[in-house]
């Protein structure tokens, strides 16, 4: 763990003051936006990274610079037991975690008939385990607290498919039952438990497709944008703050309307 040295207090008055929150993935994109977000609302930020460590210690900067608090926390979230050691040291340092947003994620993009067990493995790893690594850990801590939010971010490919993402999907799709699942348990506890869903959002990961497949997803989307991982962070610090309190077990689309039930 690497914290950027910061005399500030933090933000004050922010819906979210005296919270502190880890948020994985941190390093660029849709994390980073989430983490950025968080500490204008006055929560200490944990910038989780793996193999991102100078983004995660840009973002920690970034958020310090402007008044408020961040470290940055390398770990594969991956991994069971790393995922163990992380969650408790950061508890013993901070006194309290309140809030968890799972958005670590990677691609292995490929045509069934071509995809690897690696590939599918990967994105399993990352994407599903990861969520469940970091909530296993944490629940003891939130049901002790008898509160706490969890913020997974699936995406409208868990809900609707995508072709060549078959194991991306499969991962955000068991995010959801996921969300739904520990919802269940952890509510009568004061945990809330849901997920946010994407569409098409510009960031490296999807500037990362082909243009035509862009041009094809840009099509889908009825609002007729692509959106912003900022219109993603301002939904996620809601349900990470108190006027979601009665919202639990849901999962919430930012797509443009790209996905509709």
């Amino acid at each position: 763990m690497e914290e950027a040295k910061n005399n500030n207090s933090g933000t004050a008055g922010g819906r979210l003051e005296g919270k502190v929150a880890l948020v994985t993935g941190a390093g660029r994109g849709i994390g980073r936006a989430v983490a950025v977000a968080l500490a204008r609302e006055g929560a200490a930020v944990l910038v989780n990274y793996n193999g991102s460590r100078e983004k995660a210690l840009e973002v920690a900067g970034q958020i310090q610079r402007d008044g408020g608090r961040a470290e940055a926390v390398g770990c594969d979230v991956s991994d069971f037991a790393a995922c163990g050691k992380m969650v408790e040291e950061l508890a013993a340092k901070y006194g309290h975690i309140d809030i968890l947003v799972n958005n670590a994620g990677v691609t292995r993009d490929n045509l069934i008939l071509r995809m690897s067990e690696e590939e599918y493995d990967k994105v399993l790893d990352t994407n599903l385990k990861g969520a469940f690594n970091t909530i296993r850990h944490l629940a003891k801590y939130f049901l002790k607290q008898r509160g706490g939010k969890v913020i997974n971010i699936s995406s409208v490919s868990g809900l609707m498919g995508n072709a060549g993402q078959s194991n991306y999907s499969a991962s955000k799709a068991g995010l959801i039952g996921l969300t739904k699942s520990v919802a269940r348990e952890l509510a009568s506890r004061g945990v809330c438990v849901n997920a946010v869903a994407p569409g098409y959002i510009a960031t490296d990961m999807t500037e990362g497709l082909p243009e035509k497949a862009r041009e094809g997803l840009a099509r889908m989307i009825p609002m007729g944008r692509v959106g912003t991982p900022e219109e993603v962070a301002r939904l996620t610090v809601f349900l990470a703050g108190p006027d979601s309190d009665y919202i639990t077990g849901q999962v919430i689309c930012v797509d443009g309307g790209m996905c509709m039930a």
